[in-house]
């Protein structure tokens, strides 16, 4: 029985099979999922989980190299933005679009997890990296 990492299996299988620039979404409660999209829903009651929470466990075991979220979440949730934007650590890029492209964006994404959350514009689309264990020979 698995009992360390992230334990709950349709995240940790997605995650297995991400590669270098796939692209996931860690969205709120009122994200509009397009159909054919996979989907893990772990709302379970408002603000249950929170994007945050969940963006912290990724972390643990999910390398991203940029993230994308609305213009939206800068202008109605500046500091859930700034939070999210420091996810990662400081050196990872931001790049923010209309909240209506994020959303027609999320129809060719590998995944979509869903929390809980209910603060306005909580989305954010992360690109898969390489992470600090990759060597790499200088020439």
């Amino acid at each position: 029985m698995q009992e360390i990492g992230i334990l709950n299996r349709d995240i940790a299988r997605m995650i297995a099979t991400l590669g270098h620039m796939d692209e996931l979404i860690v969205c709120d409660a009122g994200f509009p999922i397009p159909l054919g999209v996979e989907t893990i829903d772990l709302a379970i009651a408002e603000n249950k989980p929170m994007v945050m929470e969940l963006l912290a466990e990724l972390k643990k075991y999910f390398s991203v190299e940029k993230m994308v979220m609305a213009n939206e979440t800068q202008e109605h949730s500046p500091t859930m933005f700034a939070q999210i934007a420091k996810a990662f650590g400081d050196n990872i890029p931001v790049e923010t679009q209309p909240h209506a492209e994020l959303k027609q964006r999320s129809r060719a994404v590998k995944a979509i997890i869903r929390t809980g959350d209910f603060t306005a514009y909580t989305n954010v689309l992360l690109i898969s990296g390489a992470g600090n264990r990759w060597y790499v020979e200088k020439a």
